[in-house]
């Protein structure tokens, strides 16, 4: 049987990897699983595809001739929110930190079981479709906090002075979260659970990482210099008041 999104159709998995034995073994592995993949070798490839095709998730590889990995996840990061997995040769958890704060969903070390990155890219899928489902209801576009705005539909902040900052898909449900309860102390085990449902591990620092990335984007208003506070023992707490906008 098909496995078929919400939309009624595959998802379209886009692998940027420079290695062509790799590029060809997850596209047949992906297809029988019955996933559209696309392949890149490089940067200019990925954007390329990324301008024609709606991609619903990439997996992209760290270390790559020429190329940075963590640089396109970057600039991935300034333009959309496209859930997106990372490869690396190097499985430390320096590098695998690294990767996540630069805006990954999930960090997978090679040599790689198919099978694991498949389950992965599962995990990534039910996560990004189950909050916005959560959250269609309340009509809400966008959302003001300390002089930002927060757009809702195009997962987008605006700080006071205009500038937009795209959020990934872990970063906007943890902001949305704290936005839904504005100077309340938040424990990591409700955040985990309340954007990561029944997929939440113990002593999981996802919340931690998608905080730390928040902290520095959100850091260009001086007046709110300490807006996600640490509160010991518990969690976090957004101190700010919000403002919704139908």
């Amino acid at each position: 049987m098909q496995e078929l999104t919400l939309m009624g159709k595959q998802d379209h998995v886009l692998i940027v990897d420079d290695d062509p034995e790799i590029r060809q073994l997850l596209s047949e592995y992906l297809q029988a699983a019955n996933y559209l993949p696309f392949t890149a070798a490089g940067g200019q490839d990925m954007w390329r595809i990324l301008g024609s095709e709606q991609i619903d998730i990439i997996i992209l590889d760290l270390m790559m001739p020429g190329e940075d990995g963590l640089e396109l996840c970057r600039e991935l990061r300034k333009k959309r929110n496209t859930p997106l997995v990372m490869l690396t040769a190097r499985g430390t958890l320096i590098d695998r930190i690294v990767g996540l704060e630069v805006g990954a969903d999930d960090y997978l070390p090679k040599p790689f079981d198919p099978r694991e990155l498949l389950a992965r890219i599962k995990v990534i899928m039910r996560r990004a479709r189950s909050f916005p489902e959560r959250n269609e209801a309340d009509r809400v576009a966008h959302i003001r906090f300390a002089g930002w705005k927060l757009d809702t539909q195009a997962r987008q902040a605006i700080s006071p002075e205009g500038v937009t900052i795209t959020l990934g898909g872990s970063d906007y449900q943890v902001l949305r979260t704290l936005l839904d309860h504005p100077k309340r102390a938040l424990s990591r085990d409700f955040l985990l659970n309340t954007v990561y449902g029944k997929e939440a591990m113990p002593f999981d620092r996802s919340i931690d990482v998608c905080i730390s990335r928040l902290r520095q984007q959100l850091a260009d208003n001086p007046r709110s210099p300490s807006l996600i506070r640490t509160v010991r023992n518990t969690g976090y707490m957004l101190m700010a008041d919000v403002a919704y906008d139908a």
